[in-house]
C-alpha cells in the first residue's frame, strides 16, 4: 500500500502518515496539488491519496481523471463538519476522514483499499478452480493472459494475482489499451520526452517504467493497434522500452499481464493480432466462467454489494425478497458481475421498506427464464395485474413507458440519476454503469439539444 499525503493540517497528517506506517503502508508526502500530480506523472505511483481540503480537491481529482491517473482520493479536515465532508466527496474524494486522526478509522480505510482492489467472492466449484490455478502460477515471474467475457472481473482477478505475488509489496499497475486512443496510447506506455510532441510541455513516465520492479496489467490488450503491437513485442522481449522522442532504450523489470474478452486465436488468424505477441503474452492462460455459469456466486455476490452500497449511501442493509433472490437466480447476467453490482447499486437506492423487491431492480434486456419472467410478471404488493398502474393492458410491466423510444428512456435515466447525484458526473455514471466520458457525451448532446443539464451541487441549491 502506497499512501500519499497533500498538505500538513496543523500536522495532524502527519500524524495519520505515521498511523499508516505502522499499519504497513509506504508513505510519501507533497505540500501542494501540482506536487503531488508531479510526482505522479514521474512515476512514483499511489494507492491512495489523503488531501486537506482546505486544498483544491477537484482540480486534483479532475486532474486525475484527465491524466487517466487512477488513485481513490481521501479528504481530511479538522474535526467532523458535515459541510466540509459533503464538499469533498461532490468535488471526487470518496471519503472524508476528520482530524485528529484515529487509528483504527485510518487503519479500516486502509484495509478498505487493499481489500477493494483483491478480494475474489466466490463459493461456485467454477470459481474454486480458477482460484487454484491462480494460486498455484501467482509466485511466478510469467506473463499471464486471463480471458472471459466483459464484466467477468477479469481486472479483479491480476489484482489478486499481484497480491499473492512475490512482487505484492511494488506497484500494481493498469492501463486500459481500449480507453486510449491509438495516437496516446504509445506515450501512455512508453512515455515521452518534452517537446516530443505538440502539447509534450515536460517529460512524463510511462507505464512500463511506472511499474518498474512491479506488475503492469494491460486491460483488454486485443484492442491495441497493429502498429504497437510490434513495440509491446520488443518491450516484452527484451525488456526495454524507448520513450517518445528519447535518445537511448530503458531497461524495466515487470511482470506482465494482460486480459482480452476476445478470442485471441481468432484475432490471430484474422490478421488482426501478432501471433509471436499472443505467443510472448500467453505463457500461462486463465479463463473466467461468465456468472451465469457459475450460479451459486450470484447471490452472494448480490448481497456483498449490497452490504458495500447501503454502507456508501449511508443507508441501513436492505434484505432481498424471496422473490428478488429468484430473479437474480434466472437472470442471464449478460453483463456478468459488473451487471450484478451495477443492479444492486440501484436498488439499494429505489428499495422501499428496506427490502430490494423486484420493482427496486430495474433488470434490462434477455429472458429470465420461466421462473425469473413468472416472479417479474407479479406486482410487487400480489395484486391484480390488471389493477397494478404499473402493467399495461398484457401485464408487461411497461407502464409509462409505452409510446417511448429508446433515446427518451435513456435520457430521462441519464437526467433522473443525476439529479439524484447532485449532479456528480462520476457517482452518476458509477450508478448508470458507463463510463464518464459515455456520460460526457451524451450530456453534450442533450446540452446541444436544448435540455438543461444539472451542475454539481445543482439540485441543493435549488432545494434551499
Amino acid at each position: 500500500m502506497r499512501l500519499l499525503i497533500v498538505g500538513t493540517l496543523e500536522g495532524h497528517i502527519t500524524t495519520a502518515g505515521k498511523i499508516a506506517l505502522d499499519n504497513g503502508a509506504k508513505v510519501a508526502h507533497v505540500d501542494t496539488v501540482e506536487a503531488a500530480l508531479i510526482a505522479l506523472r514521474s512515476g512514483q505511483g499511489a494507492d491512495l491519496i489523503m488531501i486537506d481540503v482546505r486544498f483544491d480537491v477537484a482540480n486534483l481529482c479532475a486532474s486525475l481523471n484527465a491524466e487517466r491517473i487512477s488513485v481513490p482520493v481521501v479528504g481530511c479536515g479538522i474535526g467532523a463538519d458535515p459541510k466540509l465532508a459533503v464538499d469533498a466527496i461532490r468535488a471526487g474524494a470518496k471519503e472524508y476522514i476528520p482530524l485528529p486522526p484515529d487509528a483504527e478509522l485510518i487503519a479500516a480505510v486502509l484495509q478498505a483499499v487493499a481489500e477493494e482492489a483483491t478480494s475474489m467472492i466466490f463459493r461456485d466449484p467454477a470459481m474454486k478452480s480458477v482460484l487454484r490455478l491462480a494460486d498455484q502460477i501467482a509466485p511466478a515471474n510469467a506473463s499471464v493472459l486471463i480471458t472471459g467475457e466483459s464484466g467477468t472481473g477479469k481486472e479483479v482477478l491480476a489484482r489478486y494475482l499481484h497480491a499473492k505475488s512475490k512482487r505484492a509489496r511494488k506497484q500494481f499497475i493498469s492501463l486500459n489499451c481500449a480507453a486510449i486512443p491509438e495516437a496516446l496510447l504509445e506515450s501512455e506506455l512508453f512515455g515521452h520526452e518534452k517537446g516530443a510532441f505538440t502539447g509534450a510541455i515536460s517529460r512524463r513516465i510511462g507505464k512500463f517504467e511506472e511499474a518498474h520492479g512491479g506488475t503492469l496489467l494491460l486491460d483488454e490488450v486485443s484492442e491495441m493497434h497493429p502498429r504497437l503491437q510490434a513495440k509491446l513485442l520488443r518491450a516484452v522481449q527484451e525488456r526495454e522500452i524507448d520513450r517518445v522522442g528519447g535518445a537511448k532504450p530503458i531497461k524495466i523489470d515487470i511482470r506482465l499481464l494482460a486480459t482480452s474478452n476476445r478470442d485471441l486465436e481468432e484475432a490471430v488468424r484474422d490478421g488482426s493480432f501478432r501471433e509471436d505477441l499472443y505467443f510472448r503474452l500467453n505463457v500461462v492462460t486463465i479463463t473466467l466462467p461468465p456468472l451465469r455459469d457459475r450460479p451459486l456466486d450470484i447471490e452472494m455476490l448480490a448481497e456483498h454489494f449490497v452490504a458495500k452500497y447501503a454502507d456508501a449511501n449511508d443507508v441501513a442493509m436492505p434484505a432481498l425478497s424471496p422473490e428478488v433472490r429468484e430473479l437474480l437466480r434466472g437472470h442471464p447476467w449478460r453483463g456478468n458481475v459488473r451487471e450484478l453490482e451495477n443492479a444492486m447499486h440501484r436498488a439499494v437506492l429505489l428499495c422501499q421498506d428496506n427490502v430490494i423487491v423486484p420493482d427496486s431492480l430495474l433488470l434490462t434486456g434477455g429472458s429470465l427464464g420461466s421462473n425469473g419472467a413468472e416472479a417479474a410478471a407479479q406486482p410487487a404488493n400480489g395484486s391484480d395485474p390488471a389493477q397494478d398502474p404499473r402493467q399495461d393492458a398484457a401485464g408487461n410491466g411497461s407502464g409509462g413507458l409505452v409510446g417511448k423510444t429508446v433515446a427518451d428512456v435513456e435520457r430521462g435515466l441519464i437526467i433522473d440519476t443525476l439529479q439524484h447525484c447532485l449532479g456528480n458526473r462520476t457517482h452518476a455514471a458509477n450508478i448508470l454503469g458507463i463510463s464518464i466520458r459515455t456520460l460526457r457525451n451524451k450530456l453534450k448532446l442533450y446540452s446541444q439539444n436544448g435540455l438543461a443539464i444539472p451542475m454539481p451541487g445543482e439540485a441543493e441549491r435549488s432545494s434551499a
